[in-house]
């Protein structure tokens, strides 16, 4: 039997569509106050205060978000088994060592984006979703392990390099995470990255399958419409064979 449709959360949607595009910009700001102060090794104890301000500050708006869309759901419990890495993502930043997880609210919420302007156009949204995933988890791992002193991942490139080889499965061990934090980074990528090859393996398939279907379209129109002339030539030559038999010799 299938499952019964679920119950429609008409205030928990409305709130989400007024607050989409606010949290939207919210979340390029995180994301570029985060990527600034983990590269801008160089800026003053000012600027660095400034920007973890900001960084506290919108969390503190996502956090507040995520509080209203639980106050607004009729089906709490419902809600929060949903959106359990909106509350991981909430809880788990208080503890310092784990500060970069932040930045997987910041990816659903641009993903979210992404999926709303391009779901009918796949291939930008693949696009699109690997970049965002392999800048996040560059930014977080390097956050995380270049102040260990056993870390192997201490330069941007290094981090690059160590994301590009996890998402694509290939792993070539020359450099790994070594702190907690850096780990977790790393499951999440590695998840991540086997989610990223099934969606890209299913876009290739889908284009395979639609070119061939596409050929198999055009071949059957073809036949069919040498088939309808065929049937044509036919009928006039019986008309005509009619007629003839018909006349007076």
């Amino acid at each position: 039997m299938p499952e019964p449709a679920e119950p429609p959360e008409p205030r928990l949607a409305a709130w989400e569509a007024r607050t989409d595009l606010a949290l939207t910009v919210l979340a390029v700001a995180f994301l570029a106050a985060y990527a600034w102060q983990v590269l801008g090794t160089g800026a003053s104890p000012g600027l660095r205060t400034a920007l973890e301000v900001v960084l506290w500050v919108v969390w503190a708006v996502f956090a507040a978000e995520y509080l209203t869309r639980l106050w607004l759901a009729e089906h709490k419990l419902r809600f929060v088994g949903r959106h359990l890495f909106d509350l991981l993502a909430v809880a788990l930043p208080m503890v310092r060592q784990l500060r970069a997880l932040r930045l997987i609210t910041v990816f659903k919420v641009l993903n979210r984006r992404l999926g709303v302007n391009f779901r009918g156009r796949i291939g930008v949204y693949v696009a699109g979703t690997t970049a965002l995933v392999v800048l996040c988890a560059a930014l977080a791992v390097l956050d995380a392990e270049r102040s260990s002193p056993e870390a192997s991942i201490t330069s941007f490139g290094e981090a690059l390099w160590w994301t590009m080889t996890t998402i694509s499965t290939v792993g070539y061990g020359d450099l790994y995470p070594v702190t907690t934090e850096g780990r977790l980074v790393a499951v999440s990528l590695m998840v991540g990255g086997i989610a990223l090859l099934g969606v890209v393996t299913g876009v290739i398939a889908s284009w395979f399958v639609e070119k061939i279907a596409g050929a198999e379209q055009s071949i059957e129109d073809t036949t069919r419409t040498e088939v309808d002339s065929l049937r044509a030539e036919i009928r006039e030559l019986r008309e005509l064979l009619t007629r003839e038999r018909g006349a007076p010799r």
